[in-house]
Order: C-alpha cells, then structure tokens, then sequence
C-alpha cells in the first residue's frame, strides 16, 4: 500500500473504515461562493511544550507501534519505516531539528555548525561536529562516518540495498577538514535540500562507518538488533514475544539529560490502540484519520488530544493518457466542479478538524513559503466548469455532455474496502453529475491498486495521499516530472521539470521558495493533480506528558520529553 521514496510517500489508505459514507449535494459556502480564499490557520504544532527543568526525573512511556520492525538501518530499503524511525531518532544521531514551519537547527549533540556556499561554481558544505559526540561502543563520531554513509548512499554500488539515493548521488567528494571533526563535502550538482542529509526522518539518520563499510553489513547488520548506537537512549532489549521495544537513557550521553527512565515501544494493530489507551497499556498512540478512535480517546479522562497540520495531504490524480482526459480544458473544467472544501469536511467528520483545502501541491499550509497559487483553478466554480466544457466541444445532450457521438464519463479507480475513498466516488458522482460528466467508480483489490492501475496508468481518476518532509523540492520530480516514477496520470512539461531543477538547487532558501512557488503555478495550470486538503496529525496522549504529541512538521526532542511535576 505504500511506495517509499524521499521526501514523499504515496499511500492508498484515507483513513480507518469507521468513516462514514456520506454523499453531498454540490453546494458551496459563502467563500466558495465569491472566490474568496484565505491562507488557513493552521495549528502547527501542539506538544504540551515545557522547560525540561519543570519536568519529574523518571518515569516510563508506553508509546505504541502499528507493527514491530525487523530492519533497524533506516537507509536500507526495507528500514524506511515510520516505525522504525519512531524508534531510531532516540537511538542514532540526527544532525537537524525541524522547526514548526518547517525551516531546520542544527542539533547542536552532534551538529555545531553546517555552512553552504559556492566556490568555483560548485556547492561546498562544512560540516562542524561536537568532539563530544561517541558511539555507543566509545568510538568518536567524525567525519569519516559521513564520508561512509555518501559512500554507501550514493548509488554507485547497487548491492547496497539503499532506501533512496537523492543528494547523495550528487556528493562529488567527502574529506576531512581542519581535523577529525569537520568534513568538506562538495557536490557536483547544489543540492537545495542538503539539510535533509545525516537527519531522521528526512534522508537519515548516520550510521557508524564500520557498518557502512560493506554491502554486508549495510543490508544485514541491523536486522533484528540494533549493535550500535549513538543518541541520549540506547537500547535495552528487543522482545519479539511481546513485541516490545526498551530503550533507556544512556549514561554516556554526553548532552541534556533525559528526563524519563525508559521508553517502551509497543507494537499492536491499529484497531486495538484505543483500547490499550483506555487501559493504561500504552499512554501515547497516533489517531491520524481514524473517527471511532478519536471518540474513544477522548472518554479518557487522563489523557487529551493534540492536533497539528502534518507534511501529509490528500490528492486526487488525473490520467493525462486517458482519451477523456487528454484535453487540459476537461481535466481543469472537472478542478473547479469539485467542492474541495465539501470533500474536506466529509472526510473529516468527527476529528474536530478544520477542513481547509490545500492550495498548493509541494507546502502545506503551516510550511514556511507557503502561497495559494491556484487561481481560478481552486475555486468551486461549476457555471465555469460548464462553459469550459463546452468551449472544449462537451455538449450537454440531456443530463450528460456529448462530444463526437460519446458521452463524457471518466473512470475513478479506488482501492477496495477504503471508506473514505469509497466516499470521494460517491461525492465525485454527484458533483461531476451536476456539470454532465458521468462517473465510473471501479473499486479494485487493495493490494492491485498501485502495481495494477496506477502504476500501469489504468484510470481516469484517481485518490490517494502524499506523505512528506519537511523538504519539498528534492524528490518532486518523481511525481511532478514528466520522467518520474510516481507520475502516473504522465502530465508534466518540460518548463515544469526546469522549475523544479531550479528550486532543488537552489542554495538561497527565499530564492528556492520563489521556485517552488512558481512551480506550483505551473502545476495548476497543468491540472494534473488535485490537492484536495492537509492531513491533520492528531494524537492520543496522557495530559501529564509533555514535549511529544501532535509534531506536525517538528521532530520530538527524546531527552526532553516527560511527566509533568
């Protein structure tokens, strides 16, 4: 159900199955209405933020996992899990914090100072690390760990069975600078997004050089164990029976020290959270779309919900091959006969969430740069959807448009048993219908929906969801581009692609906003993707805890998350 790419994942799923099925009528707001459209004010972050010094020494967290990991490398193909790194980013060395808009801090643990700049037309990065930094086995962390990790990364070597390659398959050179502790990295082609690098979740996080060395011991060395760590917890124990995970506070951490005794990962099925939460089994779970969960958490009388704007957000995709979609006219009349915001508000019954729709493809809305580039394009407009179709030859004959003898219907493809998209089919229909486009809703099995019809460009329409980083230029291309991998409606210009190039080397942040930005005007215009609204991160969470919750855009600082005195 989930393709792996960085910064951005594609899945199927909207939310759990206890959404309702609800139909809509077509109508529109007032807002809608007079084409007015504000950026939304989205809640960032809501982490129950506290000076660590206010917060009780000891404790344990229960936090619980959808599924217990068996690769614990995650830049290794099969490690790129949210899991794992759930786990990982108290254990190994991520060099960045991601702030609430998105912009990135060193982690000053393991990160002084990082400087880019162009010298003799190429990008040349200094990276300043803390002498105090150690592995868990004593070894200090240097420079060659980095050169270790771009070396496994960079592609180069395809034994090494690597989660993704981008900004290290740039790096021309790694070498060691005034001492052990500073590394000059150059790249052969800028890199916008070389923050993203030795950083978890982004494109990390490091790993010692001693597994990196090999293709062996890449692949293989963190499977099942965890030998070697490298952050304020180190693992106690993995227990495969209970399906746990221990990590205690290391005592030769060398940074702030962490406020709770342990943390234990529990693994269990999504379904099965609320209740564990309800009995005390864990004290921190992850909502996400899920309404009956959300009713059930919030009967919790010790506990509370966070809720935070997430880099996820729900997309529909159009088919540019398909014969009643080849014409731009059709695929931008269905953009404004779609009521985003009615679509937003039906999927998100019942979470206390403001449904806003997105109105840009790479940011979302608490991201720094954020802009609405949509235009006319955005609006709920279907009086203008009508003409546009007729401009584009689609006559209405009845209740349905005619062109050339055949009725316009469009196939919407979704995987089987998703109540939300089964819900999108039935909204699509009716608004669709108002305008004369007839839809085809084609359920299919879930585990053929990518590999089937996506991928092999079989459908008109189509919805899932794109989750992301903090980064929204590097991995664009495979969605947006006209050569990449995830663009499967095959919609894309080579303007757009030069966009995108642009912002992804862009080494001056404001400059590389301005492109992105400029980007999405163009994506528009193209109407290849409809973003139809944010994802809300929404937690479960005892009210005495502080510093975790919903992250939004954030990463959780492990060594100051704790009960409140």
């Amino acid at each position: 159900m989930k393709i792996s790419r960085y910064p951005i994942a594609i899945v199927a799923t909207l939310a759990a199955s206890s959404l309702l099925l609800t139909a809509c009528g077509g109508g529109s707001d007032d807002d809608d209405a007079k084409g007015k459209k504000e950026t939304p004010k989205t809640t960032a972050v809501d982490v129950k933020a506290t000076d660590p010094v206010k917060l009780k020494q000891g404790g344990t967290l229960s936090w619980a996992l959808s599924g217990l990991p068996t690769q614990w490398n995650g830049l290794e193909a099969d490690g790129a899990d949210a899991n794992a790194s759930s786990v990982l980013r108290a254990l190994m060395p991520s060099f960045w914090h991601s702030q609430a808009d998105g912009t990135q801090v060193p982690n000053e643990a393991f990160l002084l100072d990082a400087q880019s700049e162009m010298v003799d037309g190429k990008q040349v990065v200094t990276w300043q690390l803390n002498p105090k930094a150690k592995w868990s086995d004593g070894t200090p962390i240097t420079w060659k760990d980095l050169a270790a990790n771009v070396k496994a990364m960079d592609g180069k070597d395809e034994s090494f069975q690597v989660s993704s390659t981008t900004g290290y398959d740039q790096v021309e050179s790694v070498k060691k600078g005034k001492d052990e502790y500073e590394a000059i990295m150059t790249f052969a082609t800028p890199f916008a997004d070389w923050q993203a690098m030795f950083s978890a979740p982004a494109n990390g996080p490091l790993y010692p050089a001693k597994y990196m060395a090999d293709a062996k011991k890449f692949n293989e060395g963190y499977v099942g164990k965890i030998p070697i760590t490298g952050n304020a917890f180190k693992l106690d124990k993995i227990d495969k029976t209970a399906q746990t995970v221990t990590v205690v506070p290391d005592p030769n951490w060398w940074g702030d020290k962490p406020k709770l005794d342990k943390i234990v990962f529990r693994a269990m099925e999504a379904s099965g959270m609320p209740a564990a939460y309800a009995n005390g089994e864990v004290n921190y779970f992850e909502i996400a779309g899920d309404p009956s969960a959300y009713k059930q958490a919030s009967k919790v009388k010790r506990g509370e919900i966070r809720k935070a704007g997430g880099p996820n957000y729900r997309i529909f995709s159009f088919n540019g091959e398909s014969k009643q979609l080849s014409d731009v006219r059709v695929r931008q009349a269905i953009f404004m006969a779609i009521n985003r915001k009615t679509m937003a508000e039906s999927n998100l019954k019942g979470l206390g969430w403001d449904a806003t729709p997105l109105d840009n493809h790479y940011l979302v809305a608490n991201q720094d740069g954020y802009k609405d580039n949509s235009g006319k394009l955005g609006k709920f407009d279907p009086e203008a959807a009508g003409k546009l179709l007729d401009e584009a030859g689609w006559k209405l004959d009845g209740k349905l448009r005619k062109k050339d003898g055949k009725f316009l219907e469009v196939r919407f493809v979704i995987p089987a048993g998703i109540a939300g998209a089964i819900n999108e089919g039935s909204m699509l229909t009716e608004m669709l219908g108002d305008v004369g486009i007839k839809v085809d809703v084609q359920s299919v099995p879930a585990n053929d929906f990518f590999t089937k019809y996506l991928a092999k460009g079989d459908f008109d329409i189509t919805p899932f969801s794109l989750i992301g980083t903090p980064f929204p230029a590097s991995g664009s291309l495979n969605v947006y581009g006209t050569k990449g991998g995830t663009n499967f409606g095959k919609i894309g210009t080579k303007e757009l692609d030069e966009l995108i190039n642009k912002a992804a080397q862009a080494t001056d942040p404001v400059e590389g906003q301005k492109l992105i930005n400029e980007a999405d005007a163009e994506t528009w215009k193209l109407a290849g993707i409809l973003p139809i609204y944010q994802r809300p991160d929404i937690v479960a969470i005892d009210k005495n805890i502080a510093n975790l919750g919903a992250l939004g855009l954030t990463d959780p600082i492990y060594e100051h998350i704790g009960f409140l005195k």
